[in-house]
C-alpha cells in the first residue's frame, strides 16, 4: 500500500541517465571533499567559522545548474531522495549514538601498564561495532589518557587507539562506522558484515594488539613512570549515567527491527519510497536521543565535556555531501559506458568481473584522505549498486569495499571523523601528538604492511 504525499510536479522518478552526463557534474562533489580534507589544515580559522557555508556553496554549485538544465521538478526530487533515503536516517543514528555515548562517564584512575592498555584497546575495539567508532572513542579516550598521564611517552598509545577503536573495530555492524550504515540503508543485511568481515577484522585487530603490546612494553621498561601520578588514586572505577547502556540497547534493537521487519506500508514522497520500518526506527532514535538528554545528569555531561559542536559539523558537511554525490552515483551506475568508465575499468577484470583486491585498495586509499562514508557509496555503486548481487555473487567485492572504507580510514587524521576528535582531546590533555605527516609515518609503518597481508590472505 502507498500514499502519495507530494505534488505531481515532483513525483517523477528520482533517477536519470548518468551516461548522458559530463564528468564536470562531479566537480562539486570533489570540491566539498577536498575542502574537508585541506581547509582545516590550510585555513583552520576560516574553516572553523564557515564550514557550513562552504558545504552549502558546493551543494548550490550542483543544484542550481542541475535545476536550470533538467528542470526544478527533477532537482527537487533529488533533494527529497537524498534527504529521506540517506541523510536523515544517517544523521538521526549518529546523533543517537553520539548523545548516548556522551551520557556515560567512566570515573576513576587506572594505571597504564602494557597489559592494561592492551586490554582497554581490545575492549574499545569490541565496543566500536556496538556503539560506533565515535561513541567508543569518546567513551574510552579520556580514561585511557588518565591511566597513562604518569607515562613519559604516551603518544603511541593514542595513535594505536585511533587505529583500533576509532577505525578497525567498527567494521562488524552498521552501527560501527557510517559507511556500513549507508550500506544497510541500501539493503545490505545487518549481520552481513559481521560474518563476512569477522576473519579480516580479527586478523587485523590481533596483529595491532600484539604490535602495540610489544611496543608499549618496550617503552614501559625503558622509560619507567614519573615519580608522581598527576591523577589521584581512587578506590575503584565506576560508571556514571548507566541508564544510557539501556538506551544503547534500544538503539541496537531499533536498527535491527528496521532490517528484519518487512512491512507493505510504503509512503511515496516525491518519488522516494519511505517504508514504515525505517520511519519507526528514525522516530524511535529521536526519542532515545531526547530521553538520554533528559535522564543524564548535567555533571556527567560536564565531566565528558559534552557539546553539540562535532555533531553540528557532521550534519552540515554531510548535507552537502549527500547532495553533491547524486550525479557521481548516477555516472558510476552507467558502468564502463558512462563518464567514469575508466574508474570502473580499473577495478574490473578483463572478463568483466570485479577485482576485490583493487576495490579494497581503491576504496581504502580514497578513504584515507576523503570521508569514508561517501567513498563507500561511490564504490558500492561502481560495483553495480545492487545489494542482493553484492551480498551473494560478488560477496568478496562488497567485503573488500567495506574493509577498505573502515580499515583505511585510520591511515590519516582526516580519514575518519573520530581521528581528529581523539587527537584534539589528547592534545588538550597534554599529550604531544604526531603532526599530520608524523601520524602518517606511524600508519605507513604499521598499517600498510598489514593491509598488504590482508589483500593476499582475503582478497586474492
Amino acid at each position: 500500500m502507498g500514499a502519495a504525499l507530494a505534488a505531481p510536479a515532483l513525483s517523477q522518478a528520482a533517477t536519470f541517465d548518468g551516461a548522458a552526463l559530463s564528468p564536470l557534474w562531479g566537480l562539486p562533489f570533489a570540491g566539498i571533499l577536498l575542502s574537508i580534507a585541506l581547509m582545516p589544515l590550510l585555513v583552520p580559522t576560516f574553516w572553523h567559522h564557515h564550514f557550513g557555508k562552504v558545504a552549502a556553496a558546493w551543494a548550490l554549485a550542483f543544484l542550481l545548474p542541475f535545476a536550470a538544465v533538467f528542470g526544478p521538478g527533477l532537482a527537487g526530487a533529488q533533494v527529497v531522495h537524498a534527504l529521506l533515503a540517506e541523510y536523515i536516517p544517517f544523521i538521526v543514528l549518529l546523533t543517537a549514538l553520539f548523545t548516548v555515548s556522551g551520557g556515560i562517564y567512566i570515573r576513576g584512575n587506572l594505571h597504564g601498564s602494557p597489559g592494561l592498555n592492551t586490554g582497554l584497546l581490545a575492549i574499545g575495539g569490541l565496543l566500536a561495532s556496538i556503539m560506533g567508532t565515535t561513541g567508543a572513542s569518546m567513551l574510552l579516550i579520556r580514561p585511557l589518557i588518565r591511566a597513562n598521564d604518569n607515562r613519559r611517552h604516551k603518544a603511541h598509545v593514542v595513535v594505536f587507539f585511533i587505529f583500533i577503536v576509532s577505525n578497525v573495530g567498527g567494521s562488524l555492524t552498521p552501527l560501527g562506522d557510517p559507511p556500513l550504515f549507508l550500506g544497510f540503508l541500501k539493503g545490505v543485511d545487518f549481520f552481513w558484515t559481521t560474518w563476512h568481515l569477522l576473519p579480516d577484522t580479527a586478523f587485523v585487530l590481533l596483529c595491532l594488539l600484539g604490535i602495540f603490546f610489544a611496543l608499549d612494553r618496550f617503552y614501559y621498561r625503558n622509560e619507567g613512570v614519573m615519580p608522581v601520578d598527576p591523577t589521584p588514586d581512587t578506590r575503584g572505577v565506576r560508571f556514571e549515567g548507566q541508564v544510557n547502556f539501556a538506551l544503547l540497547a534500544v538503539v541496537l534493537g531499533l536498527v535491527l527491527l528496521s532490517g528484519l521487519w518487512k512491512s507493505p506500508v510504503v509512503f511515496d514522497i516525491a518519488g522516494t519510497p519511505v517504508g514504515l520500518p525505517g520511519l519507526v526506527r528514525d522516530v524511535g532514535l529521536v526519542g532515545v536521543t531526547l530521553l538520554s538528554l533528559a535522564l543524564t545528569k548535567r555533571e556527567v555531561h560536564d565531566a565528558n565535556q559534552f557539546g553539540w559542536g562535532p555533531m553540528l559539523e557532521v550534519a552540515k558537511l554531510f548535507a552537502g555531501i549527500f547532495l553533491t554525490i547524486v550525479p557521481v552515483i548516477a555516472m558510476l551506475r552507467a558502468g564502463t559506458a558512462g563518464p567514469f568508465g575508466a574508474v570502473v575499468s580499473a577495478v574490473t577484470r578483463p572478463d568483466g568481473q570485479p577485482e576485490p583486491a583493487m576495490y579494497f585498495w581503491a576504496t581504502g586509499l580514497l578513504s584515507s584522505f576523503l570521508d569514508n562514508a561517501p567513498t563507500y557509496l561511490v564504490f558500492f555503486n561502481t560495483a553495480g549498486g545492487d545489494p542482493a548481487t553484492l551480498m551473494t555473487t560478488h560477496a568478496a567485492t562488497l567485503a573488500a569495499i567495506s574493509a577498505g572504507a573502515v580499515f583505511m580510514g585510520a591511515n590519516s587524521y582526516i580519514g575518519n571523523a573520530p581521528n581528529l576528535m581523539v587527537k584534539a582531546i589528547a592534545e588538550d590533555r597534554g599529550v604531544r601528538m604526531p603532526s599530520f605527516f608524523g601520524y602518517m609515518a606511524w600508519s605507513g609503518a604499521v598499517l600498510l604492511p598489514l593491509f598488504v597481508l590482508v589483500t593476499f590472505i582475503f582478497f586474492r
